[in-house]
Formats: C-alpha cells, sequence, structure tokens
C-alpha cells in the first residue's frame, strides 16, 4: 500500500510541477527574448533531468552500474519512442530545421559517441571527460546561434495561453523553481514506489534501470512535453527531448563515470544501445521529413516502445 501510494503522489506532484514549469519557461523565454527551443532545451530539458542525474549518481556511488548506466539509455529510448509518441497522438509536433542541424545532431553524435566509448565495457573517467567536454561545447554553440539571430518562434501559440502564463519576473521565477522542485520531488516518490513493488517481483537490476526507474525518472520530461504539446507549444515538447538526451548521455554519464568507473552489461552493448541509437535515427528522419512529428508516426514510436518493453521482460530478462 506504501508504495501505490507513492506512485500516486508522484504522479500527482508531477503534473503541477510540469504545468508550473512550461508556463515559467515559456514566459521566460519571451521575457529574455530567446525561443522556446532554446528554453526547452536550457531550463526545462536539463532541469527535467535532474531525477536521471540524482538516481545515476547514487546508483554509480553504491557500485550499481546497471542502475547508472540503464537509466540513462533506457530515458532515452523512452523519451524519443513513449513520450514524443504519446505527445505527437496529441497533437503533431513541429520543429525548425536550425534546431534540427544542430541539437537533433548533437543529439545523435553523442548517442555514437557513447557507444565507442562503451565499446571496451567500461566508461572511466577519460570517457567522462569527453563527454564534459562535449556538453559544455554544446552549450556554447547552442547559445551563440541563438544570439546570432536565429528566427524566434510564436509563444502565442494558443488563445488561452496569454490569460493562464505568468508574466511577471516573480512568478516566472517561482513556477520555474518551483516547477522543478515538485518534478524532482515527484520522480522520487513515484520511484520508490515502483522499484519497491519491481525488486519484491525478483526483477534484475538491470531491467529494472532501463525500464521502471528510466521511465520513472522521465516523468518529469513526460508531464512537461504533455503540457507543452497540449498547449500548442511544439518547440518547447521538442526542444525538452532533444535537450534531456543530450545532458543525460553527456552529463549525467560524464558526472557518473568520473565519480566511479562503470561497467556494461552484456544485454546493453548487444541490445540496448542499438535501440537507443535506432529510436534516434528513427526521430531524426521523421522529423526532417516536413518537420514534423506527425500522429502516425507517434503511433509507430508507441509500438515500437512496447515492443522494447515487452522483449525486457520476456526475451531478455
Amino acid at each position: 500500500m506504501l508504495y501505490v501510494l507513492s506512485l500516486l503522489g508522484g504522479i500527482a506532484l508531477l503534473t503541477l510541477g510540469g504545468e508550473a514549469l512550461v508556463r515559467g519557461a515559456v514566459s521566460g523565454a519571451e521575457r529574455l527574448g530567446v525561443s522556446a527551443l532554446f528554453t526547452g532545451l536550457v531550463i526545462v530539458g536539463f532541469g527535467t533531468s535532474a531525477p536521471e542525474l540524482v538516481v545515476s549518481i547514487n546508483a554509480a556511488l553504491d557500485n550499481k552500474p546497471d542502475i547508472a548506466i540503464g537509466n540513462v539509455v533506457g530515458s532515452n529510448i523512452g523519451n524519443i519512442m513513449l513520450i514524443l509518441g504519446l505527445c505527437a497522438l496529441i497533437y503533431p509536433l513541429t520543429t525548425r530545421l536550425e534546431a534540427l542541424k544542430r541539437d537533433g545532431l548533437v543529439m545523435l553524435l553523442a548517442t555514437l559517441l557513447f557507444i565507442v566509448l562503451g565499446l571496451s565495457g567500461t566508461l572511466g573517467r577519460f570517457d567522462a571527460v569527453l563527454f564534459m567536454a562535449g556538453l559544455v561545447g554544446y552549450l556554447v554553440w547552442a547559445y551563440l546561434s541563438e544570439r546570432q539571430g536565429v528566427p524566434n518562434v510564436d509563444l502565442q501559440a494558443d488563445a488561452t495561453a496569454p490569460a493562464t502564463r505568468p508574466l511577471s519576473t516573480p512568478w516566472i521565477v517561482a513556477g520555474v523553481v518551483g516547477g522543478l522542485a515538485l518534478l524532482i520531488g515527484g520522480s522520487q516518490l513515484l520511484l520508490y514506489g515502483a522499484v519497491g513493488l519491481a525488486e519484491s517481483a525478483g526483477i534484475s537490476e538491470a531491467v529494472i534501470g532501463l525500464t521502471i526507474v528510466a521511465v520513472g525518472t522521465s516523468l518529469p520530461e513526460l508531464a512537461v512535453s504533455l503540457v507543452a504539446a497540449i498547449r500548442r507549444h511544439a518547440d518547447v515538447a521538442v526542444g525538452n527531448i532533444l535537450g534531456s538526451n543530450i545532458f543525460n548521455l553527456l552529463g549525467i554519464l560524464g558526472v557518473s563515470a568520473f565519480l566511479q568507473p562503470l561497467t556494461l552489461v552484456d544485454r546493453m552493448i548487444v541490445f540496448d544501445q542499438w535501440v537507443m541509437l535506432g529510436s534516434a535515427v528513427i526521430l531524426l528522419v521523421f522529423l526532417y521529413t516536413g518537420l514534423r512529428l506527425s500522429r502516425p508516426e507517434g503511433a509507430i514510436l508507441l509500438l515500437g516502445y512496447a515492443a522494447y518493453v515487452v522483449a525486457s521482460f520476456t526475451v531478455l530478462a
């Protein structure tokens, strides 16, 4: 009963946090004169990855590399196939070619870097430095490209947004900070319940990390992206996922592997990392064809994720 109550409480906090964060982030983008996409990448995308960061660092320090790495790999798979799939079913997602050339490319390169560095079976401190250097380079590139006049997006995306969006600076700060706090707290509550139920059923740490923990820590991204899709802020929804996936690989794995070298399990090398790469490639192909993610394409992503979860708990368990 305690685990079930934790799950329900976590979902409630995630819903409230997602609403508050999207309102504050979009208003902040408007006042600062930067695009909603950049806000989604930096403030929302990286901020909602805080649960993954906490979980992976704790798992690394506790000598549980299966959860530390599985959390990141599983989150990236879920972010694309589950979250963007659901968002596209609610409302087709559009993006800009400039964003795909920068953020989509970096996400793909970060995924390839993980695969190459992981061929040895271990991610050490030198690998961690490469990850973190890549993250710094990406942030500088993203900031400079935004400052050099990348066209801003229309934040007046739906008629109800101006009436519900906080406009004053205190409300913006409260929305972003308070939203992140609710998201982190909610994800921890949900994780406690989900992992407790899973361990009582005798599921392996690798499967827990790749599925239950990954989905649990990705719920902030799910909450934010769903709210953004419902409010027709497609750039925030897409930018949130691209930014989160980049930060998961370069930031979270970088910090975790620097604190404690991480060993990859065989199934991750043989199967899961290729699913992560495949989902990234499919997403970019879908977005490049018309600069949008349609409802049928969203359904394909969801079906792919369902097949991946079934395989994780049956064939690969």
